[in-house]
């Protein structure tokens, strides 16, 4: 049982730095500016967000997947509209 609640304390946390993507996501998309959003950052955010998602893979965890596979689709979205709107 303890296991069970350690997976669901790492889902709601997964949920909720997820989550804080999503403002940043659709300002973004909506205002197509991109100017002040560092490519260097997100470059580096995302490569690490692969990491945490091979490492989800690795220790069998589906709070780390899941949660990191979301991040990722929304960092990925960020770069895309900075690369595309610059």
């Amino acid at each position: 049982m303890p296991a069970l609640w350690m997976e669901t304390f790492g889902i709601v946390a997964g949920t909720l730095t997820t989550v804080s993507f999503f403002p940043q996501v659709v300002k973004t998309w909506r205002s197509k500016e991109v100017k002040d959003i560092s490519l260097a950052m997100y470059l580096i955010l995302t490569s690490g967000i692969l990491l945490w998602i091979v490492y989800g893979l690795l220790i069998d965890s589906i709070s780390v997947i899941l949660a990191n596979i979301v991040t990722f689709v929304l960092t990925v979205a960020i770069l895309v509209m900075k690369i595309r709107y610059r």
